[in-house]
């Protein structure tokens, strides 16, 4: 049943006191009961800078609406739509992404402001950001604008967007902006509509990185407002941007509450009726947020090596649990969308099916209904459109985590739907169906070797999922497949190379040059890509010729140098040529765990926590990718990583927290740790001494204790 519509305005006209009562008891009570208050411990500007292309906003965990503020679009810094060092700010909108290396989104843009000070940049009516006058948190952002004397307060519902605004002159406005949006995005159509002096609903369409991306929402408002415009052009905006007038001689604060829907205005409207409880308030609202957080955050409870590293924990935590977001309206089923496969299947994901089980049975069904509507799996999927982003089968690799782990029961119907998606004849497939390889010298081929090598991921995990349903004739095939990466193995130079049509590696080869878009690799060389092998390291070291070999090779990677070209995007974070600030080196360091060389890997992965993860908006030393980044350090300080990402061990690193609790039943603590004290001198699994570096998913998730005990020298003979 929808509330009736003007409870909330009612609500917050006369009980803002007891509004703030109940928050402050709400908020309690999410930290009662020995919980802490785990988002004040969280930076959220952390990546925000450099390359990092973080969210800056209001939010809940994986829920349709980011809040937050939207810069004007000034290259690729500014994906999410907010890049620290500006200072300058243009609205607040109601999507974002965060860490994306592609800005789409930043639908319906509100900018608050005094009619009779108008600024304008870039064609965009703006207001002077000032740090210094801004406050982030998770599920709040308040920033105060003295250009327009204006005090801006935000947060989120799943599907609600919730706005306050303080003005200091007697009268005021609200621009509605249906046509400017992040980076690629451009409007197709629009429309707004005015419901009532307090209420306006409409669309927005929109082509770009998402083809046909629709918008819909529902907005009420504290007070009756009159319609206007802005004369003055705004960006794309023809006929003068629409503004609603409000008069505040004797109410200074405009509340406004915004559901949102990818269906229509009337489910949107549904929403906002469904979320807001009939008659939430503002404080209300940010108690349910702070509460959200809390409990997501609350997860995993560790004591940390210091305050710094604390910070760093939980706002890695904090971004691991922003996306997918939800994609389904109040009463239906939860269904999720904004999947950036390629990044996430490596880290994001083992860390969901660790506290977010049973989320990922819902995302798993998402899986499922995608590929009922495109007949595949997907591959970068952006509200409702397959954008087909970066190469390989990534959502056949997930689906067949989640089978194996025991999240999506159904083995058949996945089986199905990963053999279809990895059959097809389109992204290279067709050429590896026919070479057993992708040669370089087709046509219009590039990043070949990259393909082939996420494709035999893939592929691996077809043939593990039929095999738990007894389709031999599956495993064989998709088995053999998943040893394609062998064909581009060239024993003598020790480098996974690119091969032609008649079976030669190409030529000239340099394995330091990475040109972006135009060579073998995808934002990569061929020292990052030779350990592109997840899923068969044991396969990888015998291409080597053995461990020995591969060990010599392996430590190269650390140290070598040298000249990567001019069009070198991506390859960040760089130790070597080991590149940490983009994803295909995120297993690396865990390969020496399998290669008998366990301290080797202990040493690489606390000097990648303590020299490229900081407190900082340049926090990051590569894109976060949709929680990638965050979530390969949230596993790694655990002392934990899933090598192969296909219901494979969690291999252990160096523990970089004293204590941890991970879903209140799976106690890590690591004792005598400290920055110094980064090797392990021995490891027990619920007091039996560990013969090998490494446990299983079911061992996490039925609960039990793993004790490290730390030294600060290497030793010679680990008992591992």
């Amino acid at each position: 049943m929808s509330c009736p519509k003007n409870n909330y305005i009612r609500g917050m006209k006369v009980a803002r006191k007891i509004a703030i009562i109940v928050a402050a008891a709400m908020a309690m009570m999410s930290c009662g009961r020995g919980q802490k208050n785990w988002t004040a411990k969280v930076d959220p500007y952390i990546g925000t800078g450099d390359h990092g292309h973080v969210f800056l906003g209001a939010s809940v965990p994986f829920g349709m609406v980011q809040l937050g503020p939207t810069q004007v679009t000034q290259g690729w810094d500014w994906c999410s739509g907010y890049n620290y060092p500006d200072t300058t700010v243009i609205g607040f909108s109601h999507t974002h992404l965060s860490g994306t290396g592609i800005g789409e989104l930043g639908d319906l843009m509100f900018m608050p402001f005094d009619p009779s000070r108008k600024r304008f940049y870039h064609n965009h009516l703006y207001a002077h950001l000032d740090h210094d006058l801004e406050k982030a948190e998770p599920g709040y952002y308040e920033v105060d604008l003295p250009d327009y004397g204006v005090h801006v307060r935000l947060t989120a519902g799943e599907r609600t967007g919730y706005h306050e605004y303080r003005f200091s002159a007697d009268t005021a406005a609200i621009m509605v902006d249906l046509i400017t949006g992040i980076g690629w995005d451009s409007v197709r159509e629009s429309e707004l509509e005015i419901v009532d002096n307090q209420t306006i609903k409409g669309f927005r369409r929109s082509s770009g990185w998402a083809k046909d991306q629709q918008f819909y929402f529902y907005a009420r408002f504290s007070q009756p407002f009159t319609l206007g415009t802005i004369d003055e052009p705004i960006g794309e905006i023809e006929g003068g941007a629409p503004v609603l007038l409000f008069d505040t001689s004797k109410e200074k604060t405009i509340y406004a509450e915004v559901g949102i829907s990818p269906v229509s205005s009337a489910r949107a409207e549904v929403n906002l009726d469904f979320e807001h409880h009939g008659g939430e308030n503002f404080e209300q609202a940010l108690a349910r947020a702070k509460a959200a957080w809390n409990q997501a955050l609350g997860t995993i409870q560790i004591e940390p090596l210091n305050a710094k590293q604390e910070r760093i924990f939980y706002t890695a935590l904090y971004h691991a649990n922003m996306f997918p977001a939800l994609f389904s309206d109040a009463g239906e089923e939860p269904r999720y969308t904004l999947f950036s496969l390629w990044d996430t299947y490596r880290a994001a994901s083992p860390l969901m099916t660790l506290i977010q089980r049973e989320r990922c049975k819902d995302i798993a069904q998402s899986f499922m209904d995608i590929y009922q509507k495109q007949g595949k799996l997907p591959v970068w999927h952006l509200w409702g459109n397959e954008t087909d982003c970066m190469i390989g089968n990534p959502g056949v690799i997930i689906m067949g985590d989640f089978v194996l782990k025991g999240i999506y029961p159904d083995a058949d119907k996945a089986l199905e739907a990963m053999i279809a998606s990895s059959m097809l004849e389109e992204r290279g497939m067709q050429k590896l169906k026919n070479y057993g390889y992708i040669p370089w010298d087709g046509p219009e081929e590039v990043e070949t070797v990259s393909q082939v090598l996420e494709i035999a991921v893939a592929d691996a995990a077809v043939a593990r999922v039929a095999d738990r349903t007894g389709d031999i004739d599956q495993r064989e095939y998709f088995a053999k497949r998943a040893q394609s990466y062998r064909q581009h193995f060239d024993p003598a130079s020790g480098f996974i190379r690119a091969k032609g049509v008649d079976g030669s590696f190409r030529t000239p080869f340099d394995p330091f040059r990475a040109q972006h878009m135009k060579d073998d690799y995808t934002e990569g060389n061929g020292w990052q890509y030779t350990f592109m092998v997840p899923h068969d390291v044991p396969g990888l070291i015998e291409c080597f010729g053995g461990k020995d070999r591969f060990l010599n090779k392996l430590d190269s990677l650390f140290v070598a140098e040298g000249d990567l070209g001019g069009n070198a995007n991506d390859v960040t974070g760089l130790i070597g040529q080991y590149c940490h600030g983009n994803e295909p080196c995120h297993h690396v360091a865990y390969m020496y765990d399998v290669a008998g060389e366990p301290a080797k890997c202990q040493k690489i992965v606390r000097t990648v926590m303590d020299s490229l993860y900081f407190d900082a908006p340049a926090g990051l030393c590569g894109n976060e990718d949709m929680g990638q980044m965050s979530s390969w350090y949230v596993l790694s300080a655990l002392g934990l990583y899933q090598l192969d990402p296909i219901c494979g061990d969690f291999w252990l690193g160096s523990p970089a927290v004293k204590k941890a609790v991970i879903n209140g039943n799976f106690t890590i603590v690591a004792k005598n740790n400290s920055k110094e004290n980064i090797y392990v001198k021995s490891v027990k699994l619920n007091g039996k001494a560990l013969s090998e570096p490494r446990i299983s998913y079911f061992d996490i998730i039925k609960g039990g204790k793993l004790e490290f005990e730390m030294t600060n020298l290497p030793p010679k003979s680990l008992n591992l």
